[in-house]
């Protein structure tokens, strides 16, 4: 695969291209579903191609194709020379910029201890139907839902620089959820083994099975819980809950091509401009955004990104000040950098490459804290646990986000379960509030498989950790008033 990448690039060259880079990438994904006492879907299935992008006359060229032969190859290099060559005679005024990055070789492998396509399905939908049977068997449960997933990409890539890598990653995760429902409400509740890249091992050290009661039973509680306040409350966030609101406000807000205004289709464009870096005011002093594509089990975690530089750690916010952004080679020159970050990936062999985010978490607090010491030095809040709905304008400025499940917090102690909790903040106000992150004991990272950006829309997968962190009077109820 490697030397049909080289040729690829070969080909690139000789027909004109100042620079080239090819992918050749198997991409195979397994969906399993449960719905009831019933396996609802199960699908298995496999992408193959190559995708050749090239500058030339000063612009971009990119074509594919799912046959990856040499003769193919030839057609499909020269084809993205000729729509680079026709890209430049509309090229942008100031040119086509492209950040120097050394040349790399090797290879990056998820480290698993069993592969999850080797494990039968048998075993995988007897797990998710023994789940189902103990959740539907919590009085007022009336619906159960599941799914398991793996992903397996393998990515060959070269580059006209010399550049040469390999990586092999595997994504593993499984969630399901019960329903209940009385004569005017439904509610639901969730439990995940949050996707990892890791193998089937993540299945199994899950407790899936040991929490299926719980997960019923709190969905029968939601039904009866107090009705969400309307007021100023503190907000304890659980990491499951706080990926989202990371990934909203902090995460697309910081992809430098949206920054720029180059990409704008989908999500809009960012406050945090490049005149406020160094200045901006994000949050509080303990607000620590490291992006981190070298993270253990990360979701954006594979060696190299597709301009082929090498994984990196930096941060975005230090202390609070706005200090950096994810960026890629055609882009990290606006803020003055000579190298990328190494943020650039495409969701396949057939898509160019687009700035996505990071691996990117809130550094856990310095000093000993734990979830209930937390609490306990919490007077009057909600603590919520898990994603739910979320509404963000253009900019990433103001802001709604729901949850999963509530509880009261009153003089110290976990009280009753609340529902229909919704907050709404300002995103620098919001994260200005925070005045506490437990210790790096309770720090979780959370995956996003399904993060939407480009036109044509590609969906990326990355991971975002935080401890629990409480956030002070923030606004609640706005929804129900």
């Amino acid at each position: 695969m490697k030397d049909l990448c080289r040729h690829a690039v070969e080909v690139a060259k000789q027909r004109g291209a100042t620079y080239a880079d090819a992918r050749i990438v198997r991409l195979r994904n397994q969906w399993l579903g449960a719905e009831d006492e019933r396996i609802s879907e199960i699908t298995d299935s496999e992408s193959f191609g190559i995708g050749v992008r090239v500058i030339c006359d000063g612009a971009w060229g990119f074509a594919a194709s799912a046959r990856v032969d040499k003769a193919t190859i030839d057609k499909t290099a020269a084809r993205a020379v000729e729509i680079a060559k026709a890209s430049g005679l509309a090229k942008a005024p100031d040119g086509l910029r492209w950040a120097k990055e050394p040349v790399h070789t090797g290879t990056f492998r998820t480290p698993i201890e069993k592969d999850p396509f080797d494990v039968s399905l048998e075993d995988k939908t007897g797990l998710l139907l023994a789940i189902g049977k103990e959740v539907r068997a919590v009085k007022g449960v009336n619906k159960y839902h599941a799914h398991m997933r793996f992903r397996r990409e393998q990515r060959f890539q070269a580059t006209s620089e010399g550049t040469l890598v390999e990586s092999d990653c595997y994504t593993t995760t499984a969630s399901y959820s019960a329903t209940a429902v009385d004569a005017t409400t439904v509610k639901d509740r969730y439990f995940e083994a949050t996707a990892l890249n890791a193998g089937y091992e993540h299945i199994d050290k899950t407790p899936l099975l040991a929490e299926a009661r719980r997960v019923g039973e709190e969905a029968v509680q939601k039904l009866t819980g107090k009705p969400c306040p309307v007021g100023k409350k503190d907000l304890v966030l659980l990491p499951s809950h706080l990926a989202l609101t990371m990934h909203e406000s902090i995460g697309h807000a910081t992809e430098l091509d949206r920054v720029l205004g180059m990409e704008e289709s989908l999500a809009g464009s960012s406050f945090a401009t490049i005149d406020q870096l160094g200045t901006l005011k994000y949050g509080s002093p303990h607000m620590n955004i490291v992006c981190d594509n070298t993270m253990p089990f990360g979701l954006g975690s594979r060696g190299w990104d597709d301009d082929g530089v090498e994984a990196q750690r930096w941060y975005v916010i230090k202390n609070g000040i706005l200090v950096d952004y994810m960026t890629g080679r055609e882009v990290c020159h606006a803020t003055g950098a000579d190298r990328s970050h190494g943020s650039c990936r495409a969701d396949s062999w057939a898509s160019i490459p687009i700035v996505r985010q990071s691996n990117i978490g809130l550094e856990p607090g310095e000093k000993p804290l734990t979830l209930d010491e937390l609490i306990a030095d919490t007077e009057d809040g909600i603590l919520i646990d898990g994603m739910g709905s979320f509404s963000i304008d253009q900019r990433r400025q103001n802001f709604q986000f729901g949850g999963d499940c509530f509880w009261e917090i009153k003089n110290g102690k976990k009280g009753g379960m609340l529902k229909d909790v919704t907050y709404q903040a300002i995103t620098t106000e919001f994260w200005g509030s925070l005045d506490a992150v437990c210790d790096k004991r309770f720090w979780e990272p959370i995956g996003i498989m399904g993060c939407g950006k480009g036109d044509p829309m590609q969906i990326a997968q990355m991971t975002h950790g935080s401890a629990p962190a409480r956030f002070r009077k923030i606004d609640v109820g706005g929804a129900t008033k």
